[in-house]
């Protein structure tokens, strides 16, 4: 394909929000962090079973060593993100609202440990299931947000034939620009991700698929197509472009039946952070104990983008970037639209944490369970194409059944309802209640 003659693609629906935030951080190379005292290293960092801890208070730990194992099939692998003693399994607070337990690593300040795993230099020709082992062994997941365990995807039933993988550059969240940088200033290691993966899928060619507002990040990568038999496919700049359905539309004009995963259409999506992560497992024999996060907001004296260890408090990240110039209205892990507000700065940051935003109080939107008017913005918007205004109807009148029958399960919470509602109803937020409530009924009647 000519480079100039690419298509930009996209989905149908979804939204542009005004006034994205980026520029705050995306012209920052990315930076280091100093060793702290302490680290919390949150046991549930995966979606699945969270590993069980193999180390116990007093402890010496060097980095890189495994500190808890994966309890099962969809389980991570947690690693010492520096070297030092374990202080005990403590309770921090969580990046769910909620109290959650963490190894505590005090740190020595040296830094010292070896790569556990011997690098596989001859990953195009070795055998792939010594590759998807790697991925478990190094402790993996989807770091986009979702954290589910990478080599599950990578290991798809007999009667799924995969034959796209497709790598998430979008980022298309507001604010944040971490997979940005990280594509900017590594290509050459997202690029070998990406054709790991395909070696371990049996996939031929992957694909990247990227924002055209990263432009220097697809001007990067297309440097490296060759060499390791990828194709950049630029997107179009919408929300939520970064979704798998929403991805794999775009890129391949398939459709994910509702209910239904993208293995169903032959796909399989994995974070361009992910594939840096498993370049690095894989060259270097490192398990994942840092990733980049954007650390911004209108209140945040100096935004930007930092290498920090899995573990590192929230607090600690805000001062990396100066503090803030006014008391924040909300600190939110993630983006604005799909992440989850925080009630504390001691919360630490996991393998899936992409951002630390920090609102003002008047960018902080306060939602009212006001009645419909009719507008059907929100049903422009949903990229789902499901009616998010009579989802929301049913559920404030505990029409659980009426909302299910109306697909309320295929939601992904993006918030694009929310944002565009002119009478700022509590839209994705009734969703989530639906969902969380049909779940305890559908595990209560399987007892």
């Amino acid at each position: 394909m000519n480079k100039s003659s690419r298509n930009v693609m996209t989905f149908s629906g979804g939204i542009h929000p005004a006034g994205d935030g980026k520029d705050l951080s995306c012209r920052h190379a990315v930076r280091g962090a100093p060793i702290l005292e302490r680290y919390f290293v949150l046991l549930a960092e995966n979606a699945g079973k969270p590993p069980v801890p193999v180390v116990k208070k007093g402890d010496k730990v060097k980095k890189y060593q495994l500190i808890a194992r994966a309890d099962g099939f969809v389980s991570a692998n947690l690693h010492a993100p520096t070297s030092g003693e374990v202080g005990g399994i403590v309770e921090v607070p969580g990046p769910m609202g909620v109290p959650a337990a963490a190894i505590e690593i005090i740190a020595d300040g040296e830094d010292r440990g070896d790569p556990p795993f011997d690098p596989i230099e001859n990953w195009e020709t070795v055998d792939p299931e010594i590759l998807r082992q790697r991925v478990i062994d190094a402790g993996l997941v989807g770091m986009g947000g979702a954290s589910f365990p990478c080599h599950v995807k990578l290991s798809p039933p007999a009667d799924k034939k995969i034959d796209e993988l497709i790598l998430n550059g979008a980022e298309c969240e507001p604010y944040l620009t971490a997979d940005h940088r990280l594509m900017f200033e590594h290509p050459r290691k997202v690029a070998r991700g990406a054709a790991i993966f395909g070696r371990i899928l049996g996939v031929r060619r992957p694909v990247i698929g990227v924002e055209i507002n990263k432009g220097d990040a697809i001007e990067a990568l297309e440097r490296f197509e060759d060499h390791f038999g990828v194709t950049v496919v630029p997107l179009k700049v919408r929300y939520p472009q970064g979704s798998e359905k929403q991805l794999i539309n775009a890129i391949t004009r398939r459709t994910v039946r509702s209910g239904g995963l993208p293995m169903d259409a032959g796909c399989v999506v994995q974070n361009v952070g992910t594939a840096a992560a498993l370049s690095d497992a894989v060259m270097k024999g490192i398990p994942l104990v840092e990733r980049i996060v954007t650390v911004t907001g209108d209140v945040v004296v100096s935004p930007g983008n930092w290498k920090l260890k899995i573990g590192t408090p929230a607090i600690e990240a805000v001062k990396l970037a100066g503090g803030v110039t006014e008391e924040p209205g909300k600190l939110i892990f993630g983006g604005p639209m799909m992440g989850f507000a925080q009630k504390s700065f001691q919360v630490p940051i996991a393998k899936n944490t992409s951002g630390i935003l920090l609102l003002p109080t008047k960018l902080s939107v306060n939602y009212e369970s006001s009645g419909c008017i009719r507008c059907g913005r929100c049903v422009q918007g949903c990229p789902m194409h499901l009616m998010p205004c009579l989802l929301s109807t049913a559920i404030e009148a505990d029409r659980f059944d009426l909302a299910y029958q109306n697909h309320v399960m295929d939601c992904m919470e993006c918030g694009s309802c929310a944002y565009v509602c002119p009478d700022h109803r509590p839209l994705v937020q009734n969703i989530r209640r639906a969902k969380a409530e049909l779940r305890k009924q559908l595990a209560n009647n399987g007892k």
